[in-house]
């Protein structure tokens, strides 16, 4: 399966990285989204016409961006790293392991993100301000080290 893509691969490489972008765009936005929607949940209660705009906004952002820039990257990334080898036993491709393994815990930050989203418009959030504040920096820290992986490839 070793460059399988031929001239389609910079195409393929492009969307990927066009993708990566919406998606981190979206990642940035939710959980200051969350924050926002927990200060009107405790200004103004869960009912509110505030809460309720957030609610919204967090379920446009997750239908019209994150899910499917999400589901997008994993199905080209996945091509890409077929075509580097990684799925014949290519050796050399640490750096890819360490990507993937970032690139999931990024997913899993994604889910968490709805399901605390969904919390909140429940009217139940579980975490201080200061907590979600804090949880927000995961987004930045994870794409850091996934672009000085991909282009550094250390290991």
């Amino acid at each position: 399966m070793i460059a399988m893509l031929g001239s389609a691969y910079p195409w393929i490489k492009a969307a990927h990285i066009i993708f990566v972008i919406f998606w981190m765009a979206g990642m940035f936005m939710l959980p200051r989204y969350l924050v926002y929607h927990q200060e009107a949940l405790e200004k103004t209660g869960a009912g509110s016409a505030e809460a309720q705009l957030w609610v919204e906004r967090e379920n446009k952002l997750r239908k019209m961006i994150l899910t499917p820039s999400m589901i997008l990257v994993w199905l080209l990334g996945l091509t890409l790293a077929a075509n580097l080898g990684l799925f014949s036993g290519t050796p050399g491709l640490g750096w890819l392991h360490a990507k993937l393994f970032l690139v999931i815990v990024l997913s899993g930050y994604h889910g968490w993100a709805i399901g605390y989203a969904k919390k909140l418009a429940a009217g139940k959030p579980t975490l201080a301000g200061r907590q979600l504040r804090m949880l927000n920096e995961l987004p930045a820290i994870l794409v850091t080290l996934i672009v000085v992986l991909v282009i550094v490839r250390p290991f």
